[in-house]
């Protein structure tokens, strides 16, 4: 396949996807999960970060699937790299470091969102659409808002890591009680949130939240 694309891009599509990741096999399963995204189309696909960045300027992708750890220029100094010259591409990071460290330097490299190897086709489907949705409403952010999107990929990205270890601590409380407190809360937090009370025997935060998730769940 020349340079990672071979006839990717002979059909028009409304979401434009790159792909980066030194690994054929993980190239490979991201790919076999994009193809459940129908409004996506992928446009190329990228061995290392200078490859990412190379390709980003020739394709123009609106969304950008990004390894952390890659030869030569890992995944977060390419996003900063592409964000320079095209700020609208929106950058989800899929990686399988889990310390804060990374997190924190891929938020402030302009990631938009953060996916914990190994991840599921729901997973990758809820994010690209969610990060699609945010290229959506278009502009720059005022700096609130700002700070409260990274907090959120934050807590998201702490959230799944919990998830993974079934943890139900007064961190990983605190985590998802965080996430709860937004009325746009995902369903799926929600839900992992009930059973952590069910864990804890909090029966009075747990009814409250059970008529929450039968209103959302039925509307």
């Amino acid at each position: 396949m020349p340079n990672g694309t071979g006839d990717l891009t002979n059909q028009p599509a409304r979401l434009r996807v790159m792909i980066a990741d030194d690994v054929m096999e993980t190239r490979r399963s991201t790919r076999l999960m994009l193809t459940l995204v129908p409004e996506a189309k992928l446009v190329a696909i990228a061995h290392d970060g200078r490859q990412a960045v190379d390709m980003a300027r020739k394709h123009k992708p609106d969304i950008a699937l990004m390894d952390i750890s890659m030869p030569g220029m890992d995944g977060v100094e390419a996003i900063a790299e592409i964000l320079k010259y095209q700020p609208g591409v929106g950058c989800i990071v899929i990686s399988a470091e889990r310390d804060k460290q990374t997190l924190r330097r891929a938020i402030a490299a302009g990631a938009k969102g953060y996916l914990i190897k190994p991840i599921t086709s729901e997973e990758l489907i809820d994010e690209v659409r969610r990060v699609a949705a945010l290229l959506k409403e278009g502009g720059q952010p005022d700096d609130k808002k700002r700070q409260r999107h990274e907090r959120t990929i934050y807590l998201q990205q702490m959230a799944m890591i919990y998830v993974k270890a079934r943890r139900t601590d007064d961190k990983a409380l605190a985590v998802f009680e965080e996430l709860a407190a937004d009325p746009d809360c995902a369903v799926p937090w929600l839900q992992s949130l009930a059973v952590i009370y069910v864990f804890r025997k909090e029966w009075g935060k747990l009814q409250k939240l059970s008529a929450r998730l039968e209103r959302l769940t039925h509307s």
